[in-house]
């Protein structure tokens, strides 16, 4: 899946797949509360940017959580693949939800200005932990009102729960493969604070969830 030009078919039958996944984790209850809150006496309608938007899953959710509580909001997502852009957009558009979503390679051509807030679910594990901090400082200096990163944690616990929940949820080889490599790729806890401490994030908070992930919340002062 990280790669740009993967078969089309088989691209969308690992996003599925992962979307089923993420239908089981609190990460998108936890994201919503966050921006919610962050909404709450602001003139204008908060900018949410989601970069690795893969699927959109996650942006489309949000999306949704704000027209059912009539919170103006405005979504984009952004990938580098093209097959991942079409087809965010198509779920997007079959459910109803406001999010526009284009393609960006956000470590060659960096992080687009404009939002309030930049986030990212299941994306840092991607990176080793140099890369991280330059994602994670370009995405704090990009961000005029916070920071959200939701991933997974590299925990035994982690590893079991996705192996099996791989394979229950979904028949794509690509998610049976790259959900357990996932884990092992990802951070311990204190890595992951280490590397955001390094990034310039001062004052970040972490909540540690279901199944075995951590959000990572910033907010410009």
């Amino acid at each position: 899946m990280d790669q740009p030009q993967s078969d089309r078919a088989a691209h969308k039958a690992a996003l599925d797949g992962l979307r089923r996944v993420n239908r089981l984790c609190t990460s998108t209850g936890l994201l919503w509360k966050a921006l919610h809150a962050l909404s709450k006496n602001r003139p204008e309608p908060l900018r949410v940017l989601d970069i690795g938007s893969g699927g959109g899953d996650v942006v489309t959710r949000l999306a949704r959580h704000a027209r059912r509580a009539g919170v103006s909001m405005t979504f984009h997502g952004c990938d580098m693949s093209d097959s991942a852009v079409s087809i965010a957009t198509e779920a997007a558009a079959t459910a109803g939800a406001d999010a526009f979503f284009f393609r960006q390679d956000v470590i060659g051509q960096g992080i687009p200005a404009g939002y309030d807030v930049v986030m990212c679910s299941l994306f840092l594990h991607h990176f080793d932990n140099d890369a991280a901090r330059t994602l994670l400082t370009g995405m704090r200096e990009a961000a005029g009102v916070a920071v959200f990163v939701d991933d997974l944690l590299r925990t035994k616990l982690g590893y079991a729960l996705c192996w099996a929940g791989c394979r229950l949820l979904s028949r794509s080889p690509m998610v049976h493969y790259d959900g357990p490599q996932s884990v092992r790729a990802a951070f311990t806890l204190p890595e992951a604070r280490n590397i955001f401490e390094r990034a310039g994030y001062v004052g970040a908070t972490f909540r540690k969830h279901w199944p075995e992930r951590f959000l990572m919340q910033w907010n410009r002062t």
